[in-house]
């Protein structure tokens, strides 16, 4: 297995040592366009594999041919947001650098199964499946597993309860308008609404909503990248041991939730061949007005892209 990381700021460099932590790979090429940059991290984590006992090599470099014959294409880079800024702002200049990217990164591997992460992660996946011409099941985005782990924990601390015990999943876009299911949500199997009241619920999703402005927010300087990392190589880790996960994936709808023709973030089941399957869970009214904003935003945006 052959995985290649574009992009070797926080998040590419977190997400290649989580990989080679976890030996999902063989090798692993840490790509970026800055000179040294990824040589010196892909050094820094090879030479991690004797204390952490892995094998996986990993290369740095700045060239497209180290990639070729990859299995997983994973992109990270792009600028990061800064405090004030949504998602959406950095769409133009994160457009440029996933169409250079992928153009050059895709025919070198056309078999490969391409993961975006860079924001805003919905539109950026669109011009990924764009420029790459895969097919829609190998072409897919990180937000709901990231969405949903913050969901999780802040349900942990308001309750004093494992993560382990805590079940629930976040759709729709990866922004503001990101879909929050709390009526699916269980704590060990008793529903989320037999614990918390609708107020303490409520500001829950709306804290989950706004989880990557709060550490924006903190770091002045740039964005999230460790529970991100995390969620990206959870992604991996069901394709390459085909696990057959179900997990909330930014994924190509075709009629399913009554939508076609534009990502947004649903069940999925994860396996060795991409998104092997989209799930449908049956929303209530409420529900899928809040999903048809979502899905609204996202298309609005996507109108917004020129020049793929």
């Amino acid at each position: 297995m052959k995985i290649t990381v574009i992009g070797a700021g926080n998040v590419g460099a977190t997400t290649a040592l989580r990989i080679a932590d976890q030996e999902l790979a063989n090798e692993i090429i840490l790509l970026d366009i800055l000179e040294g940059i990824p040589q010196g991290k892909g050094l820094d984590i090879w030479q991690s594999g004797p204390v952490q006992l892995y094998d996986t090599k990993v290369k740095g470099t700045n060239t497209y041919d180290d990639t070729v014959n990859s299995d997983i294409i994973i992109m990270t880079a792009g600028l990061a947001r800064k405090p004030g800024m949504s998602r959406d702002d950095l769409r133009d200049a994160n457009t440029e650098i996933v169409k250079d990217a992928i153009s050059k990164a895709a025919p070198k591997s056309p078999n490969a199964i391409l993961i975006v992460v860079s924001n805003p992660l919905d539109v950026m996946t669109y011009v990924a499946l764009k420029v790459s011409k895969f097919p829609t099941n190998r072409v897919f985005g990180m937000a709901g597993i990231l969405d949903t782990a913050r969901y999780k924990m802040f349900i942990s601390e308001a309750l004093g309860i494992s993560v382990r015990d805590i079940h629930g999943m976040v759709l729709g876009g990866h922004g503001d308008t990101m879909v929050p299911l709390p009526r699916f949500t269980s704590v060990g199997g008793i529903p989320l609404e037999h614990l918390m009241s609708k107020e303490q619920i409520d500001a829950i999703v709306k804290r989950t909503q706004n989880g990557g402005a709060e550490i924006v927010a903190y770091l002045k300087t740039g964005s999230a990248y460790y529970a991100p990392a995390a969620a990206t190589v959870e992604m991996v880790a069901a394709i390459v041991k085909d696990r057959k996960r179900l997990l909330p994936v930014c994924a190509w709808l075709n009629g399913e939730y009554g939508y076609k023709d534009v990502y947004m973030g649903v069940p999925c089941i994860l396996g060795k061949d991409g998104v092997e399957k989209v799930l449908e869970f049956p929303l209530n009214e409420e529900e899928k007005q809040l999903f048809a904003t979502s899905v609204k935003h996202v298309q609005t945006e996507i109108a917004k892209v020129t020049g793929i």
